[in-house]
């Protein structure tokens, strides 16, 4: 399964496995989690207790920082396929290039985990321009997906351009601005034009975008479902223009 829905599940935070079923019943099937979020065992365990089967999803996690060197990268992995309870996940991310992270060294070890069917594509997280240019020296797959955070107050155009020129994914995680997309006056008053949420413009504009999906959190069941319908509501050209155009540059987990 290589092609991603237009809105993926979020799991931070996350320490219910109800939620995860909840979100695979209403036809999320992108799922994302990281070592660093404490909860792979509870999305497998999610993933488990629904009616879809695992190869209908697309599973997502990611090595954290002080576990990129070479053999750490291997063993670490192995561990979150065991928390998960899966032979393999569909994607696997370097979390941030801080740490142990060394391209020469920790890539290959990805590629290793690829020729061995522990994982199906490699990607990136929290990655500029120039960490992807040296990455695409180390690495043998084609980098899958760069996640970063992207919402109204944060536009890394940079980032974008570059997926759209080498053809993978950009994965927009915290796209609601970490909550505070109410308090964008652009948001609200095409909110009020459209008759939605200002939750879901934010999710409207991010996903008509080429190469763009996004991974917004959501627990509740109402979140959930409203979440997958922002995707279908279309935007007027002049409202992208009005939203691409805010001069704000509010990066809320910076690098």
């Amino acid at each position: 399964m290589d092609t991603l829905q237009p809105i993926g599940l979020g799991t931070m935070g996350i320490d219910d496995p109800e939620t995860i079923t909840t979100a695979i019943e209403f036809g999320y099937d992108h799922l994302d989690t990281a070592q660093i979020y404490g909860n792979e065992r509870v999305v497998g365990q999610g993933v488990e207790r629904s009616s879809l089967d695992r190869k209908d999803l697309f599973v997502a996690t990611k090595v954290w920082i002080d576990k990129l060197a070479p053999e750490a990268v291997v063993n670490s992995t192995q561990a979150s396929l065991k928390r998960l309870g899966m032979e393999s996940v569909d994607l696997l991310y370097v979390h941030r290039p801080r740490g142990d992270y060394e391209p020469a060294e920790t890539l290959p070890a990805f590629d290793e985990l690829r020729d061995s069917g522990h994982i199906e594509h490699v990607g990136v997280s929290n990655f500029t321009v120039r960490q992807l240019d040296r990455a695409r020296d180390h690495l043998e797959a084609p980098i899958f997906a760069n996640q970063v955070e992207y919402h109204p107050l944060y536009q890394p155009e940079a980032a974008l351009e570059d997926a759209r020129e080498h053809e993978y994914y950009l994965v927009a995680y915290s796209p609601l601005a970490n909550g505070r997309a109410s308090d964008i006056p652009e948001i609200v008053e095409i909110a009020e034009k459209h008759d939605a949420t200002p939750e879901a413009i934010c999710l409207a504009w991010l996903t008509a975008k080429d190469n763009v999906v996004a991974i917004p959190k959501a627990s509740s069941e109402v979140h959930l479902r409203a979440n997958l319908e922002a995707a279908d509501l279309e935007l007027d050209p002049e409202d992208h223009d009005v939203i691409d155009g805010i001069e704000r540059e509010d990066e809320i987990f910076p690098e």
